[in-house]
């Protein structure tokens, strides 16, 4: 079982906590304050623990020649990529107007430092913890000096093998052991044979001290809940207000009415989890007594018989009985009063009779 670490102030994650939910704001913003302090609403409304941005410092993220190379696309916001960008990046005050706002509504808010400088700003702004995209994983003097900052830290797997996560884990943890790994294939959307939630169950084993979770960019919600099943302790999606409007993520992103059964979903799995212990359950005994099963008499068995297999069979029975797994430990034994065809064997009808105790 992995370990347990505040992620937010009073909010665990790991161990037997619940799956801590992260809407992915990101840029689907559209670059306007508005629309992004409705989504922070929708992610608190719809469940989710936490609204999440991408913060860049642009200049830092990307050189000059990919700023100023032509974006032609659809989905672009300006003739440049750095245009394109600009458009879609809020300034250090807004930001600080969006978690004032967070804070307000009562969801926790943080971001993904796209760059070390957007860390720095991130770590003055005092989010609660580090979100590492994938594109930063194998960015391993990005990732030393976030992880100096003594933030928690989750830290996606998107484009990377085994090896660079084994290194990434040995980077992070004698500097800051409050991290976690999110399984994620940087695709958008997902297809579902691209997902491998089996990597989770990997991650589990190579990593057992670390809680670990999925970031996922599928259509649905079923691939989601079913890595909560495998153990997922941090869900992140991207989320939407219109799959429609302009932008590479928004086909990929979750709409507030599939946001909520996600978080509803995760919720009923989580309890359905339960427990290892494999026993009568109190809510079964209605059942049980109803159409549990008991040993009877096959036969008409005289008194002082000793029976044996033929003797016996197992029906629904009144009143109850021996149970049907008892039916071989009663061969041997002896009868001490006669029994009719059909009738229930009870303990008062055989000689010497001990309960077995069930482990």
């Amino acid at each position: 079982m992995s370990r347990e670490f505040e992620l937010c102030p009073g909010r665990l994650v790991g161990g037997e906590q619940p799956c801590f939910i992260i809407a992915e704001i990101g840029q689907n913003h559209q670059g306007d304050l508005a629309i992004a302090k409705r989504m922070i609403r929708m992610a608190k409304d719809c469940g989710a623990d936490c609204a999440k941005f991408q913060k860049s410092e642009l200049e830092y993220k990307f050189n000059k020649k990919a700023l100023e190379r032509p974006y032609t696309s659809k989905h672009s916001w300006g003739k440049t990529y750095g245009e394109h960008k600009r458009h879609l990046e809020f300034s250090h005050d807004q930001y600080r107007e969006l978690k004032k706002y967070a804070e307000e509504i009562g969801i926790f808010f943080s971001a993904s430092g796209m760059d070390e400088m957007a860390v720095e700003f991130l770590h003055e702004l005092d989010i609660p913890f580090f979100k590492v995209g994938s594109g930063d994983t194998n960015n391993f003097p990005y990732l030393e000096k976030t992880a100096k900052k003594g933030r928690p830290m989750v830290i996606s797997s998107g484009m990377q093998s085994m090896n660079t996560m084994h290194q990434v884990y040995q980077i992070v943890k004698p500097i800051n052991p409050n991290f976690c790994f999110l399984q994620c294939t940087s695709a958008y959307p997902l297809q579902p044979e691209d997902v491998n939630l089996r990597v989770i169950s990997a991650y589990q084993s190579a990593f057992p001290d670390i809680p670990i979770g999925y970031s996922g960019h599928e259509t649905g919600i079923a691939i989601s809940v079913a890595a909560v099943a495998m153990g997922a302790k941090v869900v992140e999606r991207h989320v939407t207000l219109d799959k429609t409007w302009k932008g590479s993520d928004h086909q990929a992103s979750l709409e507030p009415n599939e946001l909520a059964e996600l978080v509803k979903a995760i919720r009923t799995v989580e309890k359905a989890m339960g427990s290892p212990v494999k026993q009568l359950l109190p809510c079964e005994m209605a059942c049980n007594e109803k159409l549990g099963k008991s040993v009877v008499a096959k036969v008409t068995i005289p008194e002082g018989a000793v029976l044996t297999l033929d003797m016996l069979t197992v029906k629904v029975g009144e009143p109850k009985g021996f149970p049907p797994e008892a039916i071989f430990d009663l061969v041997g034994q002896k009868v001490k009063k006669h029994i009719e065809e059909d009738e229930t064997i009870t303990e008062q009808a055989v000689e010497n009779h001990v309960k077995k105790v069930k482990c």
